[in-house]
C-alpha cells in the first residue's frame, strides 16, 4: 500500500531533524464497536523552521494543534501522514482522532468471545502499526517515553508496558456500561513498535522473581476467561524464571523493565511479540487438549525468544529495519541456547537443526533469497522479510560465529554492547566492533562472506580406501550455487560412526571425530587417512556449520538400513536432513525417502524431529512423488502409519502424532472407516484420549474424505462453541470435497473481506486438503485474477496468507493446467509493480519447478533404479 509506505531515506531525514521526548496517549475504548477515540500529545525537539510529518492511519482526524496553532485536518492529513511545518526548537503537537479497531491482527485488534460475548483487545505494532492507534513518528530510531491513559469498561483489565495502576471509576450515571480510567506511569525510552495496550476481561495469574540487582519483578500470565481452566501458569513461570537467570548472567545486565507480563491473546498472527514488559502470544499456546511434546517445547523456546528481546531489541534497538535479522537471529540463537542449558529440553539444538535450519536451507534456495543483511528500502520490503533468512539462517550463522570467535569472547562482546548502547539504537557495525575487541579477530571478511552474500553451500565428502578398507584419502568438497558462487570458511567437525555391539544391541556410535576449518573448493583431511573406513561418515557432525551436506553412497546405505541405531539424536537428525535435501534437490527418489521415514520413524525419540518428519512425509507425498504413483504411495503410507499407531506405546507422544498423521492421510474407504470409528468411539486405542481438538482433526479428515457433511460439522460446533471450535469448523467446511463447498469457501476467503484473520488461516488449510485435485481447477484463473486486489486491500498478514496459501501448487503436475506457464504469464503482466507480491508468487513458482524435477527423479526410479 504505497500511501502507507515509509522509505529508509525519509526515516533518515526525519531522524536527523527530530528528537522525541514524550508521547502522552489517551485512548477511550468505550466509544463503540468499530472505532475508539485517540488523543496524542507529543513533545519533541526539531531543527528550527524544519518541515516534517507524523504518522497516523485513522478514519477521521478531529483536531491537529501544533505549538498552540490549530491546523486544518483537511489540509494537513492525507493517506497516513499529518504534515507539520514551521517547527520550533521545542514543540508540542496534539492530535485528536477516531481510530479503527481491526480484525486482521494489526493495530488494535478486536475479538468477541463466542462463549460469553465478552470483548478482548490487544495491540500488535510491528512493523509499523502503532500509527493505527495513535499519532507517532513511526520508525525504530526515534525512541521516546510513552505515557498511556486508557478508559475502558470497569470490569476489564488493562495492561501496558508500565505496571498496571489501580483504575479510577468514571462518574457517568448515563453510561450503559460503567467505565474506569487506567493512568499508566511513563515507560523507559522505547521504540513505538514495542509499546502495547491489551484490554478486556482477561483472566490473570501472578508470580514474582528476584532480579540480579535485587529488585522484585512482578510476573503476570493472562488469557481469556473462557480459557482460564487450561492455563498452566506454573509451567510458564518456571520457564520464565529459568530464562531470567540465564540471560541476566549471560548478558551481565539485570532485566531492564519494571514488570513482566505474558498475555495469550486471540487471533494472533505470529507466534509472539516482544512488547517491552508485556509480551503477547498466540493463544494456541494455552493447551486445552493434549498436544505433542514438540509443541510444548516450541512454546518454551518462544517464551525464551521473547524474553531475550527484552535486552536485544527492546533495550538496544536496531536503527532501521536492515538489522531486523540481527534482532530476530540473536533472540533465536539465545533462546535455543537457554532452552538447551536452562530447561529440561536439553536436546534443543537437535530441534533447531531439524526445524529452523531446514527452514533456512529451504528459504536460501528460493529465487528471492537475499543476504542476511537485507537491503530494506522501505516498509514494503520489511513486511516480506520475516522469513527463514531473517530468523533461521541468521541464527545458524550466529552459532557459526560463536564457534569462530569462541563462546566466552562472544558473550564478552555482547555484554559490552549492552553496556555501551543501553536504551539506544545501533547497527550491525556496533555489535561487530565489540566482538572484534573481545576476540581480537577481524570480522570484516567474515561479515562480507556470511552476512552480505546470499546462498547456501553444499559439503560433500570425497574418500578413497585400499583393499583392506583403510582410508587412503579424505577431503571435503564445497559446492556453491551458480547464482551465489561464494566459497565460505566453515568451522566444523567430521564424525565417523561404526556399528558397535553394546548390551545385546547393535548401535551406531561415533568412533572418530576431527574438528577443522573447511575453506575453499576442496579441503584435505589428513587426520582421517590411515584409519579404517567408518560405516557412516557425517560431515558437519555436531551441526556447527551452516551448509547442506551429502552422504557418500556407503554411508547412505548404512543410514537407510540402521538409522534407528544412533545412540544420539543430533547425528540422526543430520542424516534425516541430508536425505530430505537430496529428495528436494532431485538427487534421491521421493518414494525412497518415504520408505526411509516409514521404516525408521518408530525408532525416533525426539518429538520435534517426529513432527518435522511427518511434515516432510506429507510434502514428499503431495509434491515429490511422481503424479502417477501418488495415490498408491499415499495409500500404502497411510496403512503403514496405522501400523505404527498400533505399535506405539500407549499414551505416548508418538501415538498421538502418528494418529493425527494417519487421519490426515486416510484415503481409502477402509482407512476412513478406521478414522470414523475412532471419532465415534466405536474403536479405541489404549492410552489415547479422543479429546476435543483431536476429535476435530478426525472430523476434518472425514470431511476431506467425503464422510462428514455440513450437518455433522454444525453438530460438532454446537458442542464446542468456542473460538477454537469456530476455527476448526471453518477448516472442516472448506475441506468438504464438493464444488459447492469449495465455492463457498472461496467466496468467504477471497471475495468477502470480512473474515477475521484466524478464520482465514483455517479456511485455507481446509480448502487445500483435497484427494481429488480437479476440485481446485476452477480456482487457478480466479486466484491469479484476484491477487492484486487482495494484496492492495487486505492487511499485510492476510494478503500474504491468500497469496501463499491459495496458490494452486497441488496442480503442479495435473494434466488440466500448465501451472508454470500460467504463473509466468501472470508475472510478466505484473511487471515491476508490487514487488512484495511478485516475490511471493515467484517463490510459489519455484516450488512448482522443484516439485516437477523431483517427480522426474522419482519416475526414473522405476527404470534406472534408486
Amino acid at each position: 500500500m504505497p500511501a502507507e509506505n515509509l522509505t529508509r531515506e525519509e526515516a533518515r531525514e526525519r531522524a536527523a531533524a527530530l528528537g522525541v521526548d514524550l508521547y502522552d496517549v489517551t485512548l477511550d475504548l468505550t466509544t463503540g464497536s468499530t472505532t475508539f477515540a485517540s488523543t496524542t500529545v507529543v513533545r519533541f525537539s526539531a531543527t528550527e523552521g524544519a518541515s516534517t510529518f507524523i504518522d497516523l492511519i485513522a478514519p477521521a482526524v478531529r483536531t491537529v494543534t501544533l505549538n498552540g496553532r490549530p491546523l486544518d485536518p483537511a489540509e494537513v492529513f492525507a493517506d497516513s501522514r499529518i504534515a507539520l511545518d514551521g517547527l520550533a526548537a521545542e514543540n508540542e503537537l496534539r492530535v485528536e482522532a477516531e481510530c479503527a479497531y481491526t480484525h486482521t491482527g494489526e493495530g488494535l485488534h478486536r475479538f468477541v468471545d463466542p462463549v460469553d460475548d465478552e470483548v478482548y483487545l490487544y495491540s500488535q505494532f510491528e512493523v509499523a502499526d502503532s500509527r493505527r492507534v495513535f499519532a507517532v513518528f513511526e520508525q525504530p530510531d526515534l525512541k521516546a517515553t510513552f505515557r498511556f491513559t486508557v478508559t475502558a469498561p470497569d470490569h476489564w483489565t488493562v495492561v501496558s508496558n508500565s505496571p498496571t495502576p489501580e483504575p479510577v471509576p468514571v462518574a457517568d450515571d448515563a453510561a450503559a456500561v460503567p467505565s474506569a480510567v487506567w493512568a499508566f506511569e511513563p515507560t523507559p525510552v522505547l521504540s513505538s513498535y514495542v509499546t502495547a495496550v491489551v484490554a478486556g476481561p482477561y483472566h490473570r495469574e501472578t508470580g514474582e522473581l528476584t532480579s540480579a540487582d535485587g529488585r522484585t519483578i512482578p510476573l503476570g500470565v493472562y488469557c481469556r476467561r473462557s480459557l482460564a481452566p487450561h492455563l498452566d501458569t506454573e509451567n510458564i513461570l518456571d520457564i520464565t524464571r529459568s530464562g531470567f537467570a540465564f540471560y541476566e548472567e549471560a548478558f551481565d545486565r539485570p532485566y531492564p523493565f519494571a514488570k513482566y507480563d505474558q498475555l495469550f491473546v486471540p487471533e494472533f498472527n505470529a507466534g509472539a511479540m516482544e512488547n517491552a514488559g508485556a509480551v503477547t502470544f498466540r493463544e494456541s499456546y494455552v493447551f486445552r487438549s493434549k498436544v505433542p511434546e514438540a509443541t510444548v517445547e516450541r512454546r518454551a523456546v518462544t517464551i525464551l525468544h521473547e524474553l531475550a528481546h527484552m535486552w536485544f531489541g527492546d533495550l538496544v534497538t536496531m536503527r532501521w529495519w536492515d538489522d531486523l535479522w540481527l534482532n530476530e537471529s540473536f533472540a533465536e540463537y539465545a533462546s535455543t541456547l537457554a532452552t538447551a542449558e536452562a530447561t529440561r529440553w536439553t536436546t534443543a539444538w537437535t530441534t533447531f537443526s531439524s526445524m529452523e535450519k531446514s527452514w533456512a536451507y529451504r528459504q536460501d534456495q528460493l529465487p528471492s533469497t537475499h543476504p542476511i543483511v537485507a537491503d530494506i528500502r522501505d516498509l514494503a520490503d520489511v513486511e516480506v522479510n520475516f522469513d527463514g533468512i531473517t530468523y533461521a539462517k541468521g541464527a545458524s550463522v550466529l552459532r557459526q560465529l560463536v564457534a569462530w570467535v569462541g563462546r566466552d569472547h562472544f558473550f564478552e562482546g555482547v555484554r559490552q554492547y549492552f553496556a555501551t548502547h543501553a536504551f539506544g539504537n545501533t547497527t550491525l557495525a556496533d555489535l561487530l566492533a565489540e566482538l572484534e575487541a573481545a576476540s581480537g579477530r577481524d570480522l570484516s571478511e567474515w561479515s562480507g562472506q556470511w552476512l552480505q552474500q546470499a546462498g547456501v553451500t553444499l559439503l560433500r565428502p570425497e574418500l578413497e580406501t585400499d583393499g583392506d578398507d583403510v582410508l587412503t584419502s579424505f577431503a571435503v568438497r564445497q559446492e556453491v550455487p551458480a547464482e551465489h558462487p561464494v566459497q565460505r570458511p566453515h568451522r566444523l567437525a567430521i564424525g565417523g560412526y561404526d556399528l558397535v555391539e553394546r548390551d545385546g544391541e547393535t548401535r551406531l556410535e561415533r568412533t572418530v571425530r576431527v574438528e577443522l576449518d573447511v575453506d575453499g573448493e576442496r579441503t584435505e583431511v589428513p587426520e582421517l587417512v590411515g584409519r579404517p573406513r567408518p560405516a557412516l561418515v557425517l560431515v558437519n557432525d555436531d551441526d556447527f556449520a551452516y551448509a547442506k551436506v551429502r552422504l557418500d553412497p556407503r554411508s547412505l546405505e548404512t543410514a537407510t538400513a540402521r538409522l534407528g541405531s544412533f545412540t544420539e539424536s543430533l547425528p540422526r537428525t543430520l542424516v534425516w536432513a541430508a536425505a530430505w535435501d537430496m529428495t528436494r534437490d532431485g538427487e534421491w527418489a521421493a518414494r525412497d525417502f518415504v520408505d526411509l521415514v516409514l521404516g525408521n520413524l518408530a525408532h525416533e525419540t525426539d518429538s520435534s524431529v517426529v513432527q518435522v518428519l511427518l511434515r516432510q512425509l506429507s510434502g514428499a507425498l503431495d509434491a515429490y512423488v511422481a503424479e502417477e504413483h501418488r495415490e498408491a504411495t499415499s495409500v500404502a503410507a497411510a496403512d503403514r502409519l496405522w501400523d505404527l499407531v498400533q505399535g506405539a506405546a500407549p499414551g505416548s507422544d508418538a501415538q498421538l502424532q502418528l494418529t493425527k498423521a494417519f487421519a490426515a492421510h486416510a484415503w481409502t474407504p477402509e482407512q476412513l472407516d478406521v478414522v470414523a470409528a475412532l471419532h465415534s468411539g466405536e474403536r479405541s486405542l489404549e492410552g489415547l484420549t479422543i479429546d476435543t481438538d483431536l476429535r476435530w482433526e478426525l472430523l476434518t479428515a472425514l470431511a476431506a474424505g467425503g464422510r462428514a457433511d455440513a450437518d455433522a460439522i454444525e453438530a460438532a460446533l454446537a458442542e464446542d462453541r468456542t473460538a477454537t471450535g469456530q476455527r476448526a469448523a471453518a477448516a472442516a467446511r472448506a475441506a468438504v470435497p464438493t464444488p459447492e463447498a469449495k465455492a463457498e469457501a472461496w467466496r468467504t476467503m477471497v471475495e468477502d473481506d470480512t473474515l477475521p484473520n484466524a478464520l482465514l488461516e483455517s479456511s485455507i488449510a481446509g480448502f487445500t486438503s483435497v484427494h481429488d485435485r480437479s476440485l481446485l481447477l476452477p480456482y487457478v484463473d480466479r486466484y491469479f485474477d484476484s491477487l492484486e486486489h487482495v494484496w492492495t486491500t487486505r492487511g499485510n498478514d492476510m494478503a500474504q496468507d491468500v497469496a501463499q496459501g491459495l496458490y494452486p501448487s497441488e496442480l503442479a503436475a495435473h494434466p488440466g493446467v500448465d501451472l508454470l506457464a500460467r504463473t509466468d504469464a501472470w508475472l510478466e503482466g505484473l511487471g515491476d509493480r508490487l514487488p512484495g507480491l511478485r516475490r511471493m508468487v515467484a517463490e510459489n513458482r519455484d516450488a512448482v519447478r522443484r516439485a516437477l524435477a523431483a517427480q522426474e527423479r522419482d519416475r526414473a526410479r522405476d527404470t534406472a533404479g534408486a
